[in-house]
């Protein structure tokens, strides 16, 4: 964990105190249930700039893409209640969920593997902090994950 303790103290700046994001900045939902992944995943990603929510279950999580329409979900695939696997199913079944960007989190290489052609992208937990710090990047620029 010091790994990334360091790079958040030198890599990242703190939003100032009372600052407003755009309406059209890219709004990031992160759909994780370990705690400490999704408070670093938000951290680094509002460090860009990018606002963010965390939302710890599936079933909570279909609900919150419905509403928000977020630009890219961050998506762990070992979720309560429903799964990662059935959430990104349904994501590029809906024709007002197909444009979401998806990036799969998990350390089943097995699942990654089955599910990387629907997804943007898939990272391998342990996820350092080079491939989430380059994710706002990829978003903002417009070019595939």
């Amino acid at each position: 964990m010091l790994e990334w303790e360091v790079h958040l103290l030198l890599c990242c700046r703190l939003r100032k105190v009372g600052e407003k994001m755009s309406m059209n900045t890219p709004f990031v939902l992160i759909v994780e249930d370990d705690t400490e992944l999704s408070e670093i995943f938000a951290f680094i990603l509002q460090a860009a700039d990018l606002q963010t929510e965390v939302v710890r279950d599936g079933l909570l999580a279909l609900n919150r893409i419905k509403e928000t329409l977020p630009d890219l979900i961050i998506l762990d695939m070992h979720l309560p209640n429903v799964s990662g696997a059935t959430i990104l199913t349904q994501l590029r079944q809906e024709p007002q969920l197909t444009g979401i960007k998806v990036v799969i989190v998990t350390a089943d290489a097995m699942i990654a593997r089955a599910c990387e052609d629907q997804a943007d992208m898939v990272l391998l937990k342990p996820v350092s902090f080079d491939q989430i710090s380059k994710l706002p990047i990829r978003l903002l620029s417009g070019s595939q994950c």
